[in-house]
């Protein structure tokens, strides 16, 4: 079991990432989007959106640190393990719940607003399912590992298995004396991984960069003062110029 969960699981979720990825960017090139629902409501999504964009975001740089930055690195710039300890469990926490609220109020907005909720598909409920799954099994393992409990110092035991799945050497017996609450975390947030490239999740891995290199686009707006010539919609074409008219034929009667 320990070889399945934390050797054979892990890998076949990166792969479903890595191969999904590639799968959507040739095949689904259109559907790579949000499928944003701004236009049916804004007032809800400009508190919600923010906060849980600015939740996870900080969320994911912890797990950054924590799981790939070594203790060793960080304690030979001079910075102890009570001091990340604090740190990590505090911004964490605030992280957390920042992430927590926000997703919150998305659900609330999806589910009361009308066509906000017709725009929902079944694949969105499942992605929200298992987000909200792994944001609350972490939050809650976090608190009542560090502030309930005695504290758990993650970095001896699960950033090094988590190491170890990139140098192709994972060791499944690190992660059996791991509490049942981060092994579930981390379990399901394998599954969020796998089911990532088949979400509006996808979206994560987008960015403008050809908004650097493209050229200008040039905006201009009709200009209704008297005197100039009048605009035209632009279903109705350019004006067509007057046809010539014929002189008549005075040497017919």
């Amino acid at each position: 079991m320990n070889v399945l969960l934390w050797v054979v699981y892990p890998y076949l979720a990166i792969a479903i990432l890595v191969g999904g990825l590639i799968w959507r960017y040739r095949y689904d090139k259109f559907g790579w989007t949000t499928r944003s629902s701004q236009l049916y409501e804004s007032a809800v999504l400009r508190w919600g959106s923010p906060m849980f964009h600015f939740g996870i975001l900080m969320v994911l740089i912890g797990h950054v640190g924590g799981l790939i930055v070594p203790k060793s690195w960080t304690e030979a710039v001079g910075i102890t393990e009570h001091t990340y300890h604090l740190m990590a469990v505090f911004i964490g926490t605030v992280a957390g719940f920042c992430t927590l609220a926000g997703m919150v109020i998305l659900i609330a907005r999806r589910r009361l607003t009308g066509p906000v909720f017709a725009a929902t598909t079944r694949n969105d409920k499942a992605m929200y399912a298992v987000l909200a799954a792994v944001i609350v099994v972490g939050l809650w393992s976090t608190l009542r590992a560090n502030v309930l409990g005695e504290g758990y110092d993650y970095r001896e035991t699960i950033s090094p298995w988590f190491r170890s799945l990139f140098y192709l050497s994972p060791d499944p017996e690190i992660m059996a004396g791991v509490p049942v609450g981060f092994q579930i975390h981390i379990v399901s947030a394998f599954a969020l991984f796998a089911f990532w490239p088949f979400t509006r999740l996808v979206h994560a891995f987008s960015a403008p960069v050809g908004y650097l290199t493209r050229p200008y686009v040039p905006y201009r707006s009709r200009d209704t003062r008297p005197g100039l010539r009048p605009s035209r919609p632009g279903w109705e074409g350019p004006p067509r110029a007057p046809r010539p008219q014929r002189k008549p034929d005075r040497t017919r009667r």
